[in-house]
């Protein structure tokens, strides 16, 4: 029997806009890499995955196409989704040529239709997996963060990735109301590209978006002077051009996305039974994801709500350390799982 446990894995996998994780049963995370793709257009070969594509975006030459086979959460390219799955399950099998997948709980938004949910599960079962557990990111987060969901008081999760915000209020091991948006961290990014474009008609790439909002971002003013050297192109003439970005402008570029989010967790707050928000009050609000790792969002938040507002442990991999609980005992949530209902999307 042991050498069929040993053939036969159960993984968690935290299927992301913006990144892909691995959860191997028993041994821990073992994956946490771009979900990007490189494919060179002229013989379909994949040229790279994850973190060696990565170091491509905005470097490569016409026949070099770097693609993101999920967008806001939703599979938009299936082949390359297959594909970086099956990478990286051959890559842990490398030692094994006869090691096969047996469960693999995965990461959804609440958001997704049958067909997509569909999708997903296909996937996951053509990339090497016999049997697929779907689990919608909020429950991942909340069991990664060790919340007591399953108890008869309110939890509440602000899950913030890559191409989606999943909000959830969880109590006796099921979500009661849940909302998803797609404002996150690449529309994070986008807002500061637009922003640097406006207003110091410079054009950046992603990479900069994302270390202006990793280097110097902020969702409220502080007292720390951050400024980064961007360099971009100039609109009108063309040519490079290097300008310096401080706090106050990269702040100013995520008001509205940040402000959107807000509303949402109001809005949901304000359709909450009584009871729940008085749990929520005492408890205080949980967030998760890469998203959340914004300078001062937890602040922001809680000036916003009037409700206390933390960060949790290591919130890039909350999900997948969620994910991974649930392999190592999945019986005990069995009827989590099955409590799992469609929500409503906020299209924003």
């Amino acid at each position: 029997m042991k050498l069929f446990e040993n053939l036969y894995k159960s993984v968690g996998i935290d299927l992301g806009t913006a990144n892909f994780l691995i959860y191997v049963k028993g041994r821990g995370i073992v994956v946490n890499e771009p979900t990007l793709i490189a494919i060179n257009n002229r013989t379909n070969q994949i040229l790279a995955v994850g973190e060696e594509a990565n170091k491509m975006l905005d470097r490569t030459p016409a026949h070099v196409t770097l693609i993101k086979p999920l967008i806001n959460g939703v599979i938009s390219d299936f082949e390359m989704t297959q594909e970086i799955i099956r990478h990286f399950f051959s890559k842990l099998s490398e030692h094994n040529l006869f090691s096969r997948y047996r469960t693999a709980a995965v990461s959804i938004p609440t958001n997704l239709t049958e067909v997509e949910r569909k999708s997903v599960e296909d996937a996951v079962v053509s990339a090497g997996a016999s049997k697929v557990l779907l689990v919608e990111e909020p429950i991942a987060s909340a069991i990664g963060t060790r919340l007591p969901i399953e108890e008869p008081t309110a939890n509440m999760i602000v899950d913030i990735g890559g191409g989606t915000t999943e909000i959830s209020i969880i109590s006796i091991g099921g979500a009661v109301i849940s909302r998803s948006l797609k404002i996150a961290g690449q529309r994070f990014n986008e807002d500061i590209s637009r922003f640097i474009k406006s207003e110091y008609k410079l054009l950046i790439g992603e990479p900069t978006a994302e270390a202006l909002k990793i280097n110097v971002g902020s969702a409220v003013s502080t007292e720390e002077k951050l400024e980064m050297a961007v360099r971009g192109r100039d609109v009108s003439t063309g040519l490079p051009k290097e300008i310096i970005v401080r706090t106050a402008q990269v702040k100013t570029a995520l008001q509205k996305s940040l402000k959107a989010i807000a509303d949402v967790i109001k809005s949901i707050l304000e359709d909450a039974p009584p009871e729940l928000v008085g749990d929520i009050l005492e408890r205080g609000i949980y967030l998760s994801g890469g998203g959340s790792l914004l300078r001062g969002l937890d602040e922001y938040l809680e000036r916003e709500l009037q409700v206390e507002t933390r960060m949790v442990d290591d919130p890039l991999t909350c999900v997948v350390r969620g994910l991974g609980i649930i392999i190592e005992d999945t019986k005990r949530y069995e009827t989590i799982l099955s409590n799992q209902e469609k929500p409503k999307l906020v299209n924003l």
